[in-house]
């Protein structure tokens, strides 16, 4: 199977999209809904373009390498709302989706 070289990025993406939807969740859950809003959007991007490149890997998609640095773009711009924010599960993804990030512009 053509994506056994990529096992390790699979476990990061899987890893990533998990934190993501917590985050996700979490924020919901937040009092002031407003201050949390673009957290809220980029934890749904970064966890949809996680899922996505999980499954582009296991079809042997063409577009893998293209694919990751969308993802990593995707990851850091996450990491660095995340970071803004005092939250437990907000710094919990940030670093998430920092690992993610470096994991995607590692794929050649």
């Amino acid at each position: 199977m053509a994506h056994e070289q990529y096992q390790e990025l699979l476990k990061t993406l899987h890893e990533c999209m998990e934190a993501c939807n917590h985050c996700f969740d979490a924020c919901l859950k937040e009092e002031d809904m407003k201050m949390m809003a673009e957290c809220i959007r980029l934890d749904r991007e970064c966890a949809d373009m996680c899922g996505f490149l999980e499954a582009a890997i296991s079809r042997n998609s063409p577009f893998i390498r293209q694919l990751a640095q969308v993802c990593a773009e995707i990851c850091e711009a996450c990491a660095e709302e995340c970071r803004k924010h005092d939250h437990e599960h907000c710094q919990k993804c940030a670093e998430a989706c920092m690992k993610c990030a470096e994991a995607c512009r590692n794929v050649t």
